[in-house]
């Protein structure tokens, strides 16, 4: 991988990691459609790295509240809205959590299939097409069952081409949350889950000794990271303006030009 492929594969991360479009997706197709080798998850864990360190700066203020809330709940402080907003946030990360720990490396594998993207792609641009349009958007005040949803919803993006954004807004339309809130929550429980990956695949990076070009890697995380930052302001103001249609359709037109790609 040289310094080009490396911008390119950031920029794309940080763009797309908090769209409701697929990073994972682009990630996967655009060494596919360029003839580049593929990066590999150590890059890819390195660009998530750089998006979450955008939305831990992006809500550090809110950050703070709940972080503090959440350990005043700890010692007896009692439950307000951010100790809630904490422990929802930890509820909703346990189902990707254990469906990620569950599923086989070959399962994987098998996930990041062009195909496979391409109809998750439709599918799940067409369930958020739904919940857009019949989206009452009633609270703002994420609940017990809304972490729930939402939290079985995120395992869903363990399937390339799905989002783990577009999902978990999905499933916050459903519960009747407004398009701002949906967001937030969604943006939040990247969190831990980016997280904690990143862990991971560090983990197996060193115990398998392979060789790394830090460089691009610290170059990728930092690219993604900054292009994130602006993206998701970005993505809250066009939201709270126009809503998801524009993202649907774009995932509608991509689905059907990887169809046509792959199934020559």
């Amino acid at each position: 991988m040289d310094i080009i492929q490396a911008i390119a594969l950031a920029l794309l991360q940080g763009l797309t990691e908090f769209l409701p479009i697929s990073s994972s997706a682009h990630l996967i197709l655009l060494p596919v459609i360029s003839g580049w080798q593929d990066q590999g998850l150590v890059f890819d864990v390195a660009v998530h790295v750089g998006t979450l360190s955008a939305v831990v700066a992006y809500y550090r203020r809110d950050l703070a509240q709940i972080l503090s809330a959440w350990f005043g709940s700890l010692f007896g402080k009692g439950l307000n809205d951010d100790a809630k907003l904490a422990w929802y946030v930890g509820l909703g990360t346990i189902p990707v959590g254990l469906v990620g720990i569950a599923l086989p490396d070959s399962v994987t594998e098998a996930l990041r299939a062009p195909l496979v993207i391409a109809a998750a792609t439709i599918v799940f641009a067409l369930l958020l097409w739904w919940a857009e349009k019949r989206a009452k958007e009633q609270r703002s005040q994420i609940s017990l069952l809304d972490a729930v949803l939402v939290g079985l919803f995120q395992a869903i993006a363990l399937i390339p081409g799905t989002s783990r954004s577009g999902i978990t807004i999905t499933a916050g339309l459903i519960t009747g949350l407004r398009r701002e809130q949906a967001a937030r929550f969604s943006f939040l429980l990247s969190i831990p889950v980016i997280a904690l990956a990143g862990m991971l695949h560090v983990i197996e990076l060193y115990q398998s000794q392979e060789p790394v070009q830090w460089d691009l890697i610290a170059l990728g995380a930092a690219v993604s990271g900054v292009v994130a930052y602006l993206t998701i302001g970005w993505f809250l103001r066009l939201l709270a303006k126009i809503g998801v249609m524009p993202f649907v359709y774009y995932r509608l037109v991509l689905g059907v030009v990887l169809f046509a790609v792959f199934l020559r």
